[in-house]
């Protein structure tokens, strides 16, 4: 670009050396990108012994003689779009920033001189503002593109010639992707959906219009989940939703496998249903069909819950009553042992008890009968065999109650005979 603009202002500048009047030399068809930087060649001329005073740049929107001029010399809108990039010599080019379509038009310098004297260029040089496009090709002229396919995007910068070519960046959903003029999409899948777009690699404000690329694929990853579960209480409702990828949306239908029939039972996303059994479901769109697996609805009886509960009840309660029959039995074991060893005890209390009187009454009644004589050594010994005799009566007698108990006779008419028949003896 440096080099043309550099060869054209020398020829602009050799084409007015030899006149020496006022002249201005312009490239008359300018082309440039929407968004762009573009810069229009000029070269101005006039007699020798005068000094440029003045530049101007005018628009055919205005007077391009008496303005307003969208520039001027005298001005110094720094902040300006427009900017002279001349001097006061010969060179009159100026530049554009961030074309905007309504620049286009003709654009015509005047400049004035130390006499006062002032000369337009009315010959001018004409603006061209474009945008970048982008085609795309797609295999056998297919206005869909399918999940295989292949597509070319090509960028295309109406204002280059045989000698000029641009260089472009590519964009998806706004992000750089690639750079060349031409983008290749083989094989596509549906990540590659997006909208696509070109610019000038120098100029990122050049963007070309929008190409939406929408790529259609069958059905996949068709499922069946179920919400709650997939086994529930009878009487609850379960419900079964059917998802699938596709674009595409695809049409749903639902299947129960019934013995050996299949039914239709829906045509909707989610099926409602109370029934247990398998079911199913198809999506559809006009690229193919994929089916979900089988999945198996379970009802459970709330019967059953309830003749467990009952069934843990009644053996808690079982287990229970045998503790306490154990118990029961363990007491009615261990009671006669303790009586009889109470017997016993009662009988050795008895003998210590009823001993000392009955031996007390025998010797009253020998002393009375020998006149208060002094106890003979026989009659010590007679007294011991007696006491032995009634220990050995005492004994059976405490036996023979506690035999008594066992069959169920009263203890306490037992023990009352005790003394009676320790006095017999």
């Amino acid at each position: 670009m440096c080099v043309n603009l550099s060869l054209m202002l020398m020829l602009l500048f050799l084409s007015g050396a030899v006149c020496s009047e006022r002249k201005v030399t312009y490239q008359q068809h300018i082309c440039a990108v929407k968004g762009s930087s573009v810069v229009i060649p000029c070269s101005f001329y006039y007699p020798e012994n005068l000094q440029v005073k003045k530049v101007m740049w005018g628009h055919e929107k205005s007077n391009i003689f008496d303005g307003p001029f969208i520039f001027e010399s005298e001005m110094n809108e720094t902040a300006s779009r427009f900017q002279y990039i001349g001097d006061k010599e010969h060179n009159c080019s100026f530049k554009i920033h961030d074309v905007e379509k309504n620049d286009a038009g003709k654009y015509a310098f005047r400049f004035m001189t130390n006499d006062k004297s002032s000369y337009t260029g009315t010959a001018g040089s004409t603006l061209k503002v474009i945008d970048l496009n982008v085609s795309m090709m797609r295999p056998n002229d297919n206005r869909v593109t399918k999940e295989g396919d292949s597509v070319n995007l090509t960028c295309i910068n109406g204002c280059d010639s045989d000698h000029l070519s641009s260089a472009f960046t590519w964009f998806k959903n706004g992000e750089p992707k690639n750079e060349g003029p031409v983008l290749y999409l083989s094989n596509m899948n549906p990540t590659d959906s997006g909208n696509y777009s070109c610019s000038l690699k120098t100029h990122t404000g050049t963007a070309s219009r929008v190409i939406n690329i929408n790529v259609e694929y069958a059905p996949k990853n068709t499922s069946v989940s179920g919400r709650p579960l997939m086994e529930v209480e009878a009487g609850t409702n379960i419900t079964l939703i059917c998802s699938s990828h596709a674009n595409p949306p695809v049409d749903y239908t639902w299947f129960k496998i019934d013995e050996s029939h299949v039914l239709d039972v829906g045509h909707q996303p989610e099926l409602f249903t109370a029934d247990g059994g398998q079911y199913f479901c198809i999506a559809t769109n006009k690229h193919g069909r994929q089916y979900s697996s089988v999945v198996t609805v379970k009802i459970k009886e709330r019967w059953p819950s309830f003749n467990r509960d009952v069934l843990i009840i009644t053996l808690s309660v079982a287990v229970l009553l045998i503790v306490i029959a154990a118990v029961a039995v363990m007491k009615l074991k261990t009671r006669p042992r303790a009586e009889e060893t109470n017997c016993e005890e009662d009988s050795e209390d008895a003998d210590y008890v009823n001993m000392p009187d009955f031996c007390t009454k025998q010797s009253q009644q020998r002393s009375q009968g020998r006149s208060k004589k002094k106890r003979t050594r026989a009659e010590e010994t007679n007294c011991e065999e007696d006491r032995e005799d009634a220990v050995y009566a005492n004994m059976t007698v405490m036996k023979k109650q506690s035999k008594g108990r066992r069959q169920g006779e009263g203890a306490t008419g037992s023990s009352r005979q005790t003394p009676t028949m320790m006095r017999k003896v």
